[in-house]
């Protein structure tokens, strides 16, 4: 029996290893016993300021401004202004966890501009062979072929970790890819992530941290294709070729369909994006202004969640990852208390660190802006530049609200691309300890 085939019964299931197998986290275990909540290590990397590699909340409240939501049970967690890039607030910023699926927002980020979404590919069996156990699935069938375009509505819809490795395995192979993004990872200075499998899923040393993850998704929202993923709720994916009708008694059998364009003509099922913020569900609302971007859960990582959205021209990104509470759908409802509290709560504080510019961003570049419209359905458009920022303060900027689930847009409907980084004075990098 194939691996896929072993994994095709179980669609969120996350793969189960023992807990001490991620040692790079460095969760120490407190004195009262091994079953006590891990605690963040002593050291923590300071990229992006020394307030960001100490354990615990970091905030600077000023006049006016909210204090922080009770009810957060995330072992890290962390709100930045997207555009400016300034950490409104953190927890353990800098905590090295397992990320699960939120590692995908690398994979995209760093495989995106290689492969042309029209491209078509037929998959072969053995490059679903590596998927692993228990993983979350598109429903790729081997043998089969199916566009770029297709393969990543896949990955940022239904995390499916068989999309992954047909994509990797165009990138010629998950080895290479691996390779691919931690490299992109190190140019991020995202440097508390650890690459093993381009997927996410739980494997020994696989690690990320809540700023990096953060860091990741800023990156990947100045690219076209990656909001346009990101902001999709519902679309079409290709399943098994249609089959001519069987043929009544005493009639000839019926011609095949033809194949067009190199690919049979398929079915087709409906998938829904699995960010729960964007799309609902049971006990939880979507999130107005909400824009994507990506959400992960296995045994080992726990719940995890990156999520970008505007309000009023102001633009957050807050991540959280691994909530101990058993609310349900806890990481859903604490990235809503940060959103929330962070558009309280930008112009009212003081930052306590900034999400820093790639190695190679130019200071106070300003490379040429570009701007996509978002429509209902995830649709999107060129938007000229004027139209883009008007009403806007420039920077990164969205112009989406959920309605019922749908996208729709407001006023501008647009995604501008963030143009400009943190000055180099707030970029202080420190190696991985």
């Amino acid at each position: 029996m194939s691996a896929l085939k072993k994994t095709a019964l179980t669609v969120t299931a996350a793969a189960l290893l023992p807990l001490l197998t991620a040692a790079p986290a460095s969760a120490t275990r407190k004195a009262e016993g091994p079953d006590s909540e891990p605690r963040p290590p002593a050291k923590m990397s300071t990229v992006g300021g020394a307030r960001l590699g100490k354990a615990g909340t970091q905030v600077d409240l000023g006049k006016g401004a909210p204090v922080l939501p009770k009810k957060l049970s995330g072992r890290s967690w962390i709100v930045a202004d997207a555009e400016t890039g300034d950490v409104l607030a953190s927890h353990n910023a800098h905590w090295r966890l397992a990320p699960a699926s939120t590692l995908k927002m690398l994979f995209a980020d760093t495989l995106l501009p290689k492969l042309p979404k029209n491209e078509s590919h037929k998959v072969k069996p053995a490059e679903l062979e590596p998927v692993g156990e228990g993983s979350s699935l598109v429903g790729v069938k081997e043998n089969l072929s199916y566009t770029v375009h297709d393969l990543w509505l896949g990955v940022f819809l239904r995390s499916g970790n068989d999309a992954v490795h047909v994509l990797a395995a165009m990138n010629d192979g998950v080895k290479k890819t691996v390779k691919d993004m931690q490299a992109h990872a190190d140019e991020l200075q995202a440097l508390d992530t650890h690459v093993v499998s381009p997927d996410g899923y739980d494997e020994p040393g696989q690690v990320s941290s809540a700023y990096d993850l953060t860091l990741i998704a800023r990156s990947g929202l100045q690219k076209k294709d990656f909001r346009e993923y990101a902001a999709t709720a519902t679309a079409k994916f290709p399943g098994e070729p249609i089959k001519p009708p069987e043929p009544e008694k005493g009639e000839k059998p019926k011609k095949a369909v033809k194949p067009q364009k190199g690919l049979p003509k398929r079915e087709f099922f409906e998938i829904q994006n699995t960010n729960r913020l964007l799309t609902g569900a049971p006990g939880i609302a979507p999130y107005k202004g909400i824009a994507g971007v990506k959400n992960g859960n296995t045994t080992h990582a726990g719940a995890t969640f990156t999520g970008v959205a505007e309000r009023n021209g102001k633009v957050l990104l807050v991540t959280v990852m691994n909530p101990s509470s058993h609310e349900g759908q806890a990481v859903y409802q604490e990235t809503t208390r940060l959103l929330d509290w962070g558009f309280a709560a930008v112009g009212k504080v003081k930052p306590v660190g900034v999400l820093v510019p790639p190695k190679s961003a130019a200071t106070n570049a300003s490379p040429s802006p570009t701007a996509v419209g978002v429509g209902k359905g995830g649709k999107t458009g060129p938007t000229p530049l004027a139209a883009a920022n008007s009403g806007s303060s420039g920077g990164i900027g969205t112009a989406l609200a959920v309605s019922g689930g749908a996208l729709v847009l407001l006023a501008g409907g647009v995604y501008v691309v963030n143009r400009r980084w943190p000055l180099p004075d707030l970029a202080r990098r420190r190696p991985r300890e």
